[in-house]
């Protein structure tokens, strides 16, 4: 039968989306000429991509907070991996701003990384009280794993040209 529809389950749903919907403003400002000018590996998904596997993402990361939410008996029961959930989400918005607002695609990196392991981690947690949500979770480890791999190496290709040589030493 399907899920009934109500408040929480709704809420859980558009939720994520509404830091991927500002991290797509940020984005558009900045991919010309900025994000066109790097280096990128021939592997890197079309920008068309994005929108709609971030959608799916966020809708599915929402769908399995609710299932964790309902079958962990609320907030203050499943408060451990709806935590992890949140700190998950406020790594995830903040990583576009750093990246495609700021350029700072070394501090993304590190974020990134961050945000890998809470992806993982949010994936445990959400097993541990509903194995679904928990399953829900690895098309998001894989992607947030693609992403990963792929600020590296954007950051490794373009490294000579987004920091500042070192000071020559004085003698």
């Amino acid at each position: 039968m399907p899920e009934k529809i109500s408040w929480p389950f709704v809420v859980a749903i558009i939720h994520p989306n509404i830091g991927g919907w500002a991290g797509s403003y940020i984005t558009r400002k900045s991919l010309t000429p900025w994000y066109e000018s790097l280096k990128k590996p021939i592997w890197t998904p079309p920008k068309w991509a994005f929108a709609p596997i971030w959608s799916t993402l966020y809708c599915t990361m929402g769908y399995s907070s609710y299932l964790v939410w309902r079958d962990g008996g609320g907030f203050k029961e499943a408060i451990i991996p709806l935590s992890i959930y949140g700190t998950n989400l406020l790594l995830n918005w903040s990583w576009t701003p750093i990246f495609f607002g700021m350029h700072k695609i070394k501090w993304a990196l590190y974020e990134i990384v961050l945000l890998w392991g809470s992806t993982v981690a949010v994936g445990v947690a959400f097993y541990n009280v509903n194995p679904l949500a928990g399953c829900l979770m690895i098309p998001y480890v894989a992607w947030t794993s693609l992403a990963t791999a792929l600020n590296y190496v954007i950051y490794r290709d373009n490294k000579p040209s987004i920091e500042p040589a070192p000071e020559e030493k004085k003698e």
